[in-house]
């Protein structure tokens, strides 16, 4: 049936409608389009804390500045892969990240010291070097040569070496032939040397079926690592050599840092501190209850002789090239840290 024609009483009205909406409309179009977007790049998969730690500050942000923000978070490397994420920072093809000191060091050499096993004594002393003058001075550093802002160190767990088959470890001398499976970086290898071993460069994705076939007879990582990737089903000894206080840098790039206003620098820096926290909290705890569940999954926990490894892999440092490129005093100013 056709529609009655509409009075110009209810034309006037409906005009008189949209006429009063459409300055929300446009308002809410322009809120949008003045959201600063942070896009979060992680190869974390869900579970970890340091992926649950970016929740913590987009909820945060939410909190702090509602509307000012839209926070976009990419777990498992699904926006950028694990390493391209500096690259991706500096073209401003990504706002946020966590990178390690690994990838730092290769566009700012000096920062290698925090590749070095035994350069940070636990996760306090991690803490305090960062958050204090040594931090600010590299810091600034990084920002100059690679286009990034560091907001905040996140602790990402004490290194550990596990065993395919047990063995008498006490000093490096008894790591002798043991091919370790390491990163294969030089300053990753480096490392597996200094201890002793046979570093054997090989994807992470590789660990578990290598270890299980016999590739390699050991390899090193944080024990909340051990258990998520299942390492102990397919090693019989955990040593707690603890060579290396590992972390990440929660990093923002200075193209969308030098977007934002004074107090949304102040904000978001905030947030990553909030999100360190959370992740640091929640990644001592379960470290301390790892060992007691690795014996209970039937594998040795042993303590070598920790300084003897220290002094060894301390020395080897000293007179290599890495050590070059760290600026005269550092490594006792770190060590003076309290």
């Amino acid at each position: 049936m056709p529609q009655p024609p509409v009075s110009r009483r209810q034309f006037n009205a409906a005009a008189a409608c949209l006429a009063g909406a459409a300055p929300a409309l446009l308002l809410g179009a322009a809120t949008a389009q003045t959201r600063t977007v942070l896009r979060i790049s992680t190869p974390a998969v869900p579970d970890d804390w340091h992926a649950r730690m970016w929740t913590v500050l987009k909820e945060q942000l939410e909190a702090s500045s509602p509307g000012e923000f839209e926070v976009q978070i990419h777990l498992a490397g699904s926006l950028f892969k694990q390493g391209t994420e500096p690259a991706a920072l500096a073209r401003g093809n990504l706002e946020l990240a966590s990178i390690s000191a690994f990838d730092i060091a290769r566009q700012v050499p000096e920062f290698s010291v925090f590749t070095a096993g035994y350069t940070l004594r636990d996760p306090q002393h991690q803490q305090k070097v960062f958050n204090g003058p040594i931090g600010e001075e590299l810091f600034r550093r990084v920002t100059e040569r690679m286009d990034i802002v560091p907001l905040a160190t996140l602790y990402l767990g004490t290194r550990q070496v596990t065993l395919r088959e047990p063995r008498a470890v006490r000093t490096p001398a008894d790591l002798k032939g043991l091919k370790l499976r390491m990163p294969g970086t030089k300053e990753w290898l480096f490392l597996g040397e200094a201890l002793g071993a046979t570093a054997t460069p090989m994807a992470f994705g590789e660990v578990y079926l290598a270890l299980k076939t016999g590739t390699i007879d050991a390899q090193d990582n944080p024990l909340p690592t051990v258990r998520a990737a299942k390492f102990h089903e397919v090693t019989r000894q955990v040593v707690l050599t603890s060579h290396l206080v590992d972390g990440l840098f929660i990093v923002v790039s200075s193209k969308a840092w030098n977007a934002m206003n004074a107090a949304q620098r102040q904000k978001l820096r905030a947030a990553a501190q909030a999100a360190v926290a959370f992740n640091n909290e929640n990644r001592l705890k379960e470290e301390a209850q790892i060992v007691e569940f690795l014996r209970q999954q039937g594998l040795q926990v042993t303590t070598p002789d920790v300084e003897s490894f220290r002094r060894a892999v301390q020395q080897a440092y000293a007179g290599s090239e890495i050590a070059r490129a760290w600026p005269p005093g550092l490594v006792d100013r770190i060590a003076a840290v309290r």
